[in-house]
Parts: C-alpha cells; sequence; structure tokens
C-alpha cells in the first residue's frame, strides 16, 4: 500500500491540484478554482492540504474555520486512486489542521445525488445533520441551482 505526503499546497501545485478538481468534477462554472485557491491561501483560518503518493498529487482538501466550525471544500482523491485510503488520509490531515487551531467541529457539505460521497464520509464518522442552508448572491447574480 501506499504512503501519503501530506503538504500545504505550494505555487508550483496550483495548476496540478486545479486539474485534479477538474477529474473529480468539483469545479463549477460559477466558482472560479484559481480565485478559491488565491483565497484560502491568503489568510491564516484556511489552507488547502495536497497530497502526493510517488511525487503525484493524487489528494487534496480545502480546510478552513471561522472560529467554532471547520469546513472542508474540493475534498479530491484522482479517481484511479480512489479506494486506497487516500480519501480518510487527507481528512484525517485537515481534521488534525482544525484541531491545532483549538476547532471541535467539522463540516461539509455534499449535493444530494453523490450518495458514494455521503457513504464515504459516513464510513469516517460524519453525519447528516437537518438544516435548511440558505444563501445569498452579493454580486445580484441569481442563485444557482
Amino acid at each position: 500500500m501506499s504512503t501519503l505526503a501530506i503538504a500545504p499546497i505550494t505555487d508550483a501545485d496550483v495548476e496540478p491540484v486545479v486539474a485534479l478538481w477538474d477529474r473529480c468534477g468539483l469545479i463549477r462554472p460559477w466558482n472560479n478554482p484559481r480565485a478559491d485557491i488565491a483565497l484560502a491561501r491568503r489568510g491564516q483560518d484556511s489552507t488547502i492540504l495536497i497530497g502526493r503518493d510517488g511525487g503525484k498529487i493524487v489528494a487534496s482538501a480545502m480546510v478552513g474555520h471561522d472560529g467554532h466550525r471547520g469546513w472542508f471544500y474540493y475534498v479530491s482523491v484522482d479517481p484511479a486512486r480512489q479506494k486506497s485510503g487516500f480519501g480518510r488520509a487527507i481528512m484525517q490531515a485537515g481534521e488534525a489542521w482544525l484541531r491545532e487551531r483549538g476547532v471541535v467541529k467539522a463540516q461539509l457539505l455534499v449535493r444530494p445525488e453523490n450518495t458514494q460521497v455521503q457513504k464515504f464520509y459516513e464510513s469516517i464518522g460524519y453525519g447528516e445533520q437537518p438544516i435548511v442552508m440558505m444563501t445569498h448572491w452579493l454580486d445580484g447574480r441569481d442563485r444557482p441551482v
């Protein structure tokens, strides 16, 4: 079994990470992944962790917190490497990053139709929390469904 080497993203990693997110189907037209990466790297309350196997980027997780809750975004494992334990490893690294900052609750959003991913998160201890999520675009665009 391969070992995942996990570290924060570097400038040279940006394009390979965007390509990984694209292969994993995580990019949406209303979210610019390069802008999301830049924003996450600007502050001390967020980071992007990448996982390498044999020098190749095969996993990532954007992690941040608001002082109370930790959030995961863009959690990804290369489709050819899924079911290798890399998803669990990148999530554990993100959870450790949050714990180091005193954050005790981690949250993430999963699209309802993505049942395979829901099962993965359930297998590592995450559970559904019944809430109503509301959004409002501050730039005036219509809310995407």
